[in-house]
């Protein structure tokens, strides 16, 4: 409990320090019009303060004060900026596909996992067709904002890792920059990720190997869906 305390602590005071534009700044708001008037010399209250003599509990070094502002300052961008690159950020999402996509989607994007994303459902004319697609891939190259705006669904195309078309008995399998198809296997379709080499098998009875998960996903826009998450240990 008392970590916890400090942590919230230190948070409070890296927030505040944003606020200062300057070291004399965050001294400045520690003297009061008392020390003015005994003093008569702002440079000497100053002084006093960074000497622990004037101001209110513990007073950071210049030093200290620099860089803990730079670390907050850094840190409140980043987060801007990811909230920049989301497209889910500020959605309202009401389908559970979307917003298991939602969930997914930072870590697909930073590469911490690589999504399977397997998604049955009918085309324009009628069709039965199926897909697994590359989320991470499909991140980097459709703009997502339509489709969890609602404006667009995610489908299946003849260029994702693996596509079939039901009705016309049509199927097309591509390599993506994250994984590589074994459609000729007696154990069934398998990806193998091009990062950590292992194998991704997406047969429901089957496991579907070492740091992936199958997750099926029940949702309103679609016929059927199914989640491969495969999560990647970088090297250190």
């Amino acid at each position: 409990m008392a970590a916890l305390e400090a942590d919230d602590a230190g948070a409070a005071l890296d927030h505040l320090l944003t606020q200062f534009s300057s070291y004399d700044d965050y001294l400045d708001s520690q003297i009061t019009t008392q020390d003015l008037f005994y003093l008569e010399n702002e440079e000497m209250a100053r002084q006093l303060v960074e000497l622990g003599f004037r101001g209110s509990g513990e007073v950071l070094k210049r030093e200290e004060f620099e860089a803990r502002k730079a670390a907050a300052e850094a840190s409140r961008l980043s987060e801007r900026t990811q909230q920049k690159t989301l497209s889910s950020a500020g959605k309202e999402l009401k389908d559970n596909f979307l917003k298991a996509l939602a969930e997914r989607e930072e870590a697909n994007r930073s590469g911490k996992m690589a999504s399977i994303i397997f998604i049955r459902d009918q085309n324009s004319r009628g069709q039965e067709v199926s897909a697994y697609i590359d989320y991470a891939h499909r991140l980097k190259v459709d703009e997502f904002e339509i489709y969890f705006n609602g404006k667009k669904k995610l489908f299946p195309r003849r260029t994702d890792l693996s596509f079939y078309n039901w009705d016309r008995n049509v199927s097309t399998s591509n390599a993506s920059p994250n994984y590589q198809v074994i459609a000729e296997n007696a154990c069934g379709l398998l990806f193998k990720n091009k990062c950590d080499r292992k194998i991704v098998n997406v047969d429901p009875k089957a496991y579907p190997g070492d740091s992936t998960t199958r997750t099926p996903i029940e949702t309103d826009l679609y016929l059927q869906v199914v989640i491969y998450d495969h999560i990647l240990r970088r090297k250190t």
